[in-house]
């Protein structure tokens, strides 16, 4: 659960810092106070898309953060652990700043982390359900995601394999395009690779051999530079006079100590030692000295064969083992296209048993699909009849998709497949008796949307492990008994997990067990945002002024005060 939220430079609030409790929190006020801002920084905390217009005008950042506490077993504890998070007593802090130029900072429990890895720890703690989601409800195309979130433990392990299943048929399509294109592009190819392979093989390129080439021209073009360092080095070691001669002299006079005092010896053998290994770094310098030559033509023939080589990395590669790469890669592309019509036969026989495969993966997927709709439906209709739809029947219908001339034929048939398995999902609807099935996206009034959507969330809620559920203005366009009916159900999901919502119901206000009054007022000529917790006296003002909407009254307060009463018995077990 969301146990407190701070936020910083946020749009229009300055800071407020909230607590937050189990059970159902209501966050009500006038519009335009700030409500939704509060659930925009909390989508944003949990990975949302950012932007530099949330920092409040004038401060250089906005930072919003929030602790989260959750049990050991929640699969995301071992998800953090996994990228290197520490979770301590089951707690995360999340952390996003925004900076001024739109720049992003996102921390799980102080870690900086990746927008991707927040979205991902941030989804699984909360769910934020709001407008967005009714328009979800009306495409078709998101029916789908929706059964599949029901059944997502038994379509698990299937999905898996159809996935694998099908992202490698669409790359043994692939193969079998590139090699079946036009011949004369075909030709092209054949001329281009040919060439590219011709030039490299003639190179007779080495391993590393640009490296040494460099480094040999090096040693040659400063061959005068390096005689004389050496040279010089030897003549300080070697003659009369010199290095050598000196340690030779205090080499005798050490042993000539020693057979006065014998404890000099040790220091007299590592004298003698270090003569003869200097002596014998002295006759390897000569060595070098003699060996040093300049040669005009091997550097003339270095410079030359860099040249063609770098001739070479401009275009096939940024040094030598990347050309020999390319050649390689090369070499077996234009094995494949001359022997085009063995490896088309091999990529078709592959694909083939591929689809076949998917095929079946396909079927397993549907029909549990159809198993999980069956349920769905039983779910929801329980769900609808405690909010006052008793008589609307949806059906889940999974049809499968249209096939095109380039779907391929199985068992006698053709058969469309897609990222997803090769079925379409649609909800349908008929809110009447006699009334005949209509799509829900053609069919459905905001308030039964509001409904249908929120059975969804009930039944879904069990199926998932969120920690907080947050409900934002899902009540459009209910009033009446529907109204006490959603926040009767909005209180029960309460019952499993901490739900926070936003709405303009006296009704679901009236469930709430805390209840937050947003406001704002100015302030040294800036516009505030404050978040207050209401007591039992001014949750009655409050509920006066939501039922009056303009003049509050007596008659309104004692109404609001009778609201609260009933509220209070309904959330008593039974």
């Amino acid at each position: 659960m969301l146990i407190e939220l701070s936020i910083k430079h946020f749009a229009i609030i300055e800071e407020i810092t909230i607590p937050f409790e189990k059970g159902l929190t209501v966050l009500t006020g006038e519009t335009g106070a700030g409500k939704s801002i509060i659930i925009d920084a909390i989508g944003l905390l949990l990975g949302g898309r950012g932007s530099a217009e949330f920092v409040r005008y004038g401060e250089k950042r906005a930072e919003i953060e929030g602790l989260f506490a959750i049990e050991h077993k929640h699969p995301i504890v071992a998800k953090a652990l996994e990228l290197g998070i520490d979770v301590q007593d089951g707690m995360f802090v999340l952390r996003r700043d925004i900076t001024a130029q739109g720049k992003s900072i996102c921390r799980v429990n102080g870690k900086l982390v990746t927008l991707g890895i927040l979205r991902e720890i941030g989804q699984a703690l909360v769910d934020i359900h709001g407008q967005h989601e009714h328009q979800a409800l009306m495409q078709a195309e998101h029916h789908i995601g929706m059964l599949d979130s029901f059944a997502k433990e038994e379509l698990a392990i299937t999905k898996k394999e159809y996935r694998y299943l099908y992202e490698r048929a669409i790359q043994l399509e692939k193969q079998v395009k590139q090699l079946t294109y036009n011949e004369q592009e075909m030709a092209q190819r054949i001329d281009l690779l040919t060439y590219q392979l011709k030039e490299i093989n003639e190179a007779n390129l080495e391993p590393d051999e640009d490296q040494l080439l460099n480094e040999e021209r090096y040693k040659l073009a400063n061959s005068e530079k390096l005689f004389q360092a050496l040279q010089d080095s030897y003549a300080n070691l070697y003659g009369d006079g010199k290095g050598l001669d000196y340690l030779m002299n205090a080499m005798m006079h050490l042993e000539e100590a020693a057979t006065v005092d014998k404890d000099l010896q040790a220091l007299h053998e590592s004298i003698s030692n270090c003569y003869y290994v200097l002596e014998e770094s002295t006759f390897r310098i000569r060595d070098q000295v003699e060996g040093v030559e300049f040669d005009p033509n091997r550097l003339n023939f270095i410079e030359s064969r860099l040249n063609d080589i770098q001739q070479l990395k401009r275009k096939y590669g940024e040094d030598v083992e990347t050309i020999l790469e390319y050649a390689s890669k090369i070499e077996e592309e234009l094995d494949t296209i001359l022997h085009k019509d063995d490896r088309v036969h091999e990529l078709q026989k592959e694909l083939e048993t591929t689809w076949a495969d998917l095929y079946i993966e396909a079927k397993a997927i549907t029909q549990i699909r159809k198993e999980a709709s069956e349920h769905l439906t039983k779910a929801i209709h329980e769900q609808l009849k405690e909010l006052y739809m008793e008589k609307t029947v949806m059906d889940i219908r999974i049809i499968s998709k249209p096939v095109t001339k380039n779907s391929p034929v199985i068992d006698g048939k053709s058969v469309s497949f897609g990222p997803e398995g090769m079925d379409q999902v649609e909800f349908f609807i008929s809110t009447n008796p006699g009334e005949p099935m209509k799509p829900l996206s053609k069919t459905a009034s905001g308030g039964e949307i509001s409904r249908i959507m929120l059975a969804l969330k009930s039944i879904f809620q069990s199926h998932q492990q969120i920690t907080s559920v947050i409900f934002d203005e899902v009540d459009t366009g209910v009033s009446g008994r529907v109204a006490q009916a959603i926040a009767e159900r909005i209180h029960s999901i309460a019952h499993d997990s901490q739900v926070l919502c936003i709405t303009h119901l006296p009704q679901v206000a009236a469930m709430a067990d805390i209840h937050l009054y947003i406001s704002k007022h100015e302030q040294q000529d800036r516009v505030r945002t404050s978040v207050t917790p209401l007591s039992l006296e001014h949750k009655i003002d409050e509920l006066a002024r939501m039922i009056s909407g303009v003049e509050v009254t007596e008659l309104t307060k004692q109404h609001a005060n009778e609201l609260l009463q009933l509220a209070e018995q309904l959330k008593q077990p039974v």
